[in-house]
């Protein structure tokens, strides 16, 4: 009897251990038949990636976990499908909330600044990777997958087929950040009024070349002119040449900040950003982590003539050519200004809308024909007359999965599972489907979307092609995100308003961001609050000193209006497959 009794306790044991587990795998095959298809994996390959998951879960079985991001499509899926998909394959269960990008940074800062944990990981853009990288805060991933974190990072994983993460690198080689989605700021036009023969004769016979995607800041003012003040209505429909944004906002901080002044040509040549001066106009020398300064007077672009044009530039568009009350948006208003179907272009308009420019047309987008293919395109931004060749091109947002010091271990070790689950290879091309916002190289490659190219209005051409890498998001020359952020909306808001000319708001933001790295360069100094990598501000000198033809920041053009350039659209893609 006694042995009966040992022998059925062993069984039942067993069967505690082993039918949980069975009862997870038969989850993760349900999710990868029903949900997880497409993939750049085979079904088979799936299962075994899912089933590390499985193992490496268990000891967080029963853990409950809070993490954040912004809201756009790609995260909504991540919190209403993938959330409960990880659930019932690993049993942790994942609050994914989602809230307002300035609501975000908030939060991360909070945390940082208290050492509360408040959120287990935080899906945080990769333009605070130089505050991640200095302040000693953020955990370093390179080391975590190697040493504590290694028991819950995926074998297959594959950091290298993350086409950002050198965006997500700090000056000493590390990756401070995982992206989950990326999407880049590009310019729109209507291909189907392009198109038309009547538009392109007027428009030739007024400015003697082909009206086609504009490849610089002349092109683009031209057409933008042509189509509000020469074209002015298509089909009974008053249109214009040109939509924007100028509410004084905090989303007018970033979009200046998001590579406007670098669209211009105030960055010194490279890639992913300009050094020694950057796109924020930040001084930072190569191999230094050492920022010098924002000024002129101290070497850098903030409130040089290629920022004063930007600038300058933005506010004239805005009043010139953009629809009536524009100027009084702010982003989020401006939204659905394309989709009502009376604007001819956009030079700066995030791909992350891709989603919402494809609805069909009974859904309000007066952008598709009756069969939903798209009457617009996507294509690189045109730059200005600063520009140089080999130069960042514009902004791209990669909202990455970040970890903090002050998260107890257990559960960031729970929430790493869940960061690496969203963007592995078994979800990861479906996850893309619905949110466009493409991280992995295979999953671009996609036999999916060559099928689905030609309804996506260029957004796979491009992210194809070898242009990509010139579109990338702030980086390591700026040293504090959220404190120098800020000076921009408030500064630029007063252009809008009319207080204040480009050259006086601009001079007073590089002043203003000298004061905020000289605070910032006197705490690291006392008591290394920025790891010795903080601010080491140039002493001021006279501007004509840095002012430069070869360097930036640059020196005022003689003629900052050279003759417009076009392309033609099916060429520009021609080029884009050739060289994919």
């Amino acid at each position: 009897m006694s042995l009966f009794k040992t022998v059925s306790a062993v069984a039942l044991l067993l069967a505690l251990g082993t039918a949980p587990a069975l009862a997870d795998k038969a989850a993760a095959k349900k999710w990868i038949d029903s949900e997880f298809q497409p993939s750049t994996l085979s079904k088979e390959d799936q299962m075994k990636e899912m089933e590390w998951f499985i193992k490496a879960a268990k000891p967080f079985k029963g853990m409950e976990i809070n993490t954040v991001a912004e809201a756009i499509p790609t995260h909504d899926y991540e919190s209403k499908v993938l959330a409960k998909a990880f659930e019932e394959i690993t049993g942790i269960k994942v609050n994914h909330q989602i809230i307002g990008e300035g609501d975000l940074v908030q939060a991360i800062q909070t945390q940082l600044q208290t050492n509360r944990n408040l959120y287990d990981a935080y899906v945080n853009d990769s333009d605070l990777i130089g505050m991640h990288m200095r302040l000693g805060l953020t955990v370093n991933l390179t080391d975590w997958m190697a040493g504590e974190g290694k028991d819950v990072t995926d074998p297959m994983l594959d950091v290298g087929d993350f086409i950002g993460k050198s965006f997500t690198t700090g000056t000493d080689g590390k990756l401070y950040q995982l992206p989950d989605q990326q999407f880049a700021n590009l310019y729109w036009f209507r291909k189907d009024w392009f198109d038309r023969p009547d538009l392109k004769e007027k428009f030739k016979a007024k400015y003697g070349y082909e009206l086609g995607v504009p490849v610089n800041w002349s092109a683009y003012e031209d057409i933008a002119d042509f189509f509000t003040n020469d074209v002015k209505e298509i089909d009974g429909v008053k249109v214009y040449g040109h939509m924007d944004y100028g509410k004084r906002a905090p989303d007018l901080g970033w979009r200046m900040t998001d590579a406007w002044l670098s669209m211009a040509g105030e960055a010194d040549v490279g890639i992913p950003n300009g050094r020694p001066v950057d796109e924020w106009g930040s001084r930072m020398e190569k191999d230094s982590c050492n920022p010098a300064g924002a000024s002129v007077s101290r070497g850098g672009g903030t409130n040089s003539p290629a920022a004063i044009y930007a600038v300058a530039k933005w506010d004239e568009w805005l009043r010139k050519y953009a629809p009536p009350g524009a100027a009084d948006l702010d982003f989020y208003q401006s939204l659905p200004a394309l989709s009502q179907g009376n604007v001819a272009q956009q030079i700066f308009w995030y791909s992350a809308f891709t989603a919402s420019m494809v609805a069909p047309k009974d859904k309000g987008n007066n952008t598709v024909d009756t069969n939903g293919k798209p009457l617009w395109r996507m294509a690189p931004s045109p730059h200005g007359p600063y520009w140089k060749e080999g130069s960042q091109r514009g902004y791209q947002d990669a909202g990455s999965w970040t970890l903090l010091k002050s998260t107890p271990l257990e559960r960031r070790k729970a929430a790493w599972l869940w960061a690496q689950f969203v963007v592995s290879k078994t979800v990861d091309v479906k996850r893309s489907q619905v949110g466009l916002t493409f991280v992995r190289d295979s999953t671009i490659r996609d036999k999916s979307f060559t099928e689905r190219a030609p309804k996506l209005g260029g957004l796979i051409e491009f992210y194809r092609s070898p242009d990509r890498v010139a579109w990338t998001p702030t980086g390591v020359n700026v040293p504090d995100y959220p404190k120098l952020a800020q000076l921009f909306w408030e500064n630029i808001g007063d252009v809008n308003s009319g207080a204040f000319t480009p050259q006086e708001a601009m001079d007073r933001l590089a002043q203003q961001m000298d004061d905020v790295m000289g605070r910032m360069q006197r705490a690291d100094e006392k008591n290394k609050a920025y790891g010795g990598c903080g601010p080491r501000l140039n002493p001021e000198s006279d501007p004509s000193k840095w002012l430069s033809k070869d360097h930036a920041p640059w020196a005022k053009l003689d003629n900052e209006k050279p003759k417009g350039e076009t392309i033609a659209y099916d060429e520009l893609i021609k080029r884009w497959t050739n060289n994919q």
